[in-house]
């Protein structure tokens, strides 16, 4: 007899949510003519997000592999909107950071998360969605101690 494995798990929906989630703003970011793949986005957010980082600890945050993550960087760097630079307490490990130039890319980035939000939310009150938003950071703290 074949095991029941409920499809509306908690696996599941947050697997199919983040899936859904990223595509919609893929497929965005792609419309948007902002100059970068949806994949340099995610860099730039990830960048935006802790800041100055080692490309090995920021491609380990992101979920890449680092020839991956090397070669978003190269075309970032080569738009002007990355700098590498040697990280001080290891010349082998290069530091990965924004330029003052990256500002307007990660704003129509952060416009289109919004809208993504905005469709996720739906017909959820103010309330519900930041009691929702608490709800899954504190979720991901028993996991990442974030």
């Amino acid at each position: 007899m074949p095991r029941q494995v409920d499809p509306d798990g908690f696996g599941f929906l947050v697997a199919d949510l983040a899936r859904l989630i990223r595509a919609d703003i893929d497929r965005r970011i792609e419309a948007a003519g902002i100059g970068v793949t949806p994949g340099e986005a995610r860099v730039l957010v990830y960048i935006a997000r802790y800041g100055k980082a080692r490309q090995n600890v920021l491609a380990e945050r992101i979920g890449l592999e680092a020839m991956t993550l090397s070669c978003y960087l190269d075309r970032l760097e080569r738009q002007g909107l990355v700098q590498r630079s040697p990280d001080p307490s290891d010349r082998r490990a290069k530091l990965a950071e924004l330029t003052p130039e990256a500002e307007l890319v990660l704003d129509e980035i952060v416009r289109i998360g919004h809208e993504v939000r905005q469709l996720a939310r739906g017909d959820l009150s103010e309330e519900e969605w930041l009691r929702l938003h608490a709800q899954l950071k504190a979720i991901r703290q028993h996991f990442s101690g974030e």
